[in-house]
């Protein structure tokens, strides 16, 4: 078995093969790793049977859709896991066969309800449960202190101590450990009490993941991120530069009309000059009215960039095939120095 690790900050992702068959399992793929991972597949002429998530992430984004969508490989879970787009699930003792891998799933409950940790050979991969110095949180949805303490003293250290663990997250640049190291150093493996163990993971006082209720929504329902939706949009639209748009703007240029499609307040303090406005929030509704011809040139602006690359995806699907965004936004603008209208 041939195990290649991947890090993006703190995540941490496996690609375990087959070394005879080339049979390819993936555990926790991260959303910023697809080409990463793609590009390892097809350099070792891997088959890739699996995507496999140890628990619902709450700080980061799974890519097991996606991949699995484009790739043709079924979505692999646990058996409580809240996902529906699951291609399959797995109980507590079942396995995942590729080639001569044999993945053995292991139901760890307590960073959260769906936490599952596998074993294959003499590797651990301990998804959030077990951590090097440390262990998955169980103050974020779902997680408990008292199934942790199961999970950690009942289940992963009795493990053979040479057994290597290999978690999905570290922050210090480990790459792996094994259970006796964890045993032996890991400072809240140190608190064998029971009680002691669950008043000190209740009292850690963490600050919240930055993507936390992203993350989870996305990760449980299959949705897109803000980012995903952002970045399928500026595929669809062209783009105008601030500087193109000063000198089309200043040339006179009568086939190109700007769309402002912040809120009225904001627009009345300060707008492009010529611009007109409409609300994103109110682009579907009035946008027929406002530009009965379709074939007219528009140019949607915002404040950042974000909802104007929004509003231009929406007009092309709308029909108006001329529809363009400004590669940034009024306070870019603003800060170029170009003229503003109020």
């Amino acid at each position: 078995m041939h195990i290649e690790p991947f890090a993006n900050g703190g995540c941490r992702s496996y690609l375990i093969s087959c070394e005879t068959s080339g049979r390819a399992i993936l555990i926790d793929p991260e959303i910023h790793l697809v080409e990463r991972y793609k590009a390892a597949i097809a350099r070792d002429g891997l088959s890739l049977s699996y995507l496999l998530d140890t628990h619902t992430h709450a700080d980061h984004f799974s890519a097991s859709r996606q991949l699995g969508a484009t790739l043709g490989v079924p979505v692999v879970h646990g058996r409580k896991s809240p996902a529906p787009f699951a291609d399959m699930r797995l109980d507590d003792g079942e396995m995942l066969v590729a080639g001569d891998v044999r993945l053995v799933a292991l139901a760890t409950p307590g960073h959260t309800r769906d936490s599952m940790c596998f074993s294959a050979g003499d590797a651990l991969f301990t998804g959030d449960t077990l951590l090097i110095g440390g262990t998955g949180r169980t103050d974020l949805p779902t997680g408990d202190p008292e199934q942790l303490y199961d999970s950690l003293f009942g289940r992963l250290l009795k493990f053979d101590p040479a057994t290597r663990v290999f978690p999905g997250h570290d922050y210090k640049g480990n790459s792996e450990s094994t259970i006796g190291q964890e045993i032996a150093t890991n400072p809240r493996l140190q608190k064998r009490d029971r009680q002691e163990f669950v008043a000190m993971m209740r009292e850690l006082n963490l600050a919240a993941p930055t993507h936390l209720t992203e993350a989870l929504r996305t990760n449980m329902s299959g949705g897109i991120t803000v980012e995903q939706l952002l970045s399928e949009a500026a595929h669809t639209v062209p783009f105008m530069s601030l500087a193109e748009l000063h000198d089309q703007l200043a040339r006179g240029a009568n086939d190109l009309t700007v769309l402002d499609v912040r809120e009225r307040d904001a627009f009345e303090k300060g707008h492009i000059p010529g611009a007109r406005h409409l609300a994103r929030g109110q682009l579907e509704l009035r946008i027929n009215d406002l530009f009965p011809d379709p074939t007219v040139r528009i140019l949607a602006c915002c404040e950042f960039g974000k909802i104007s690359t929004l509003a231009a995806a929406t007009l092309k699907q709308l029909g108006f095939m001329r529809a363009v965004a400004l590669d940034g936004g009024m306070k870019a603008w603003k800060d170029a120095g170009y003229t503003v209208e109020v």
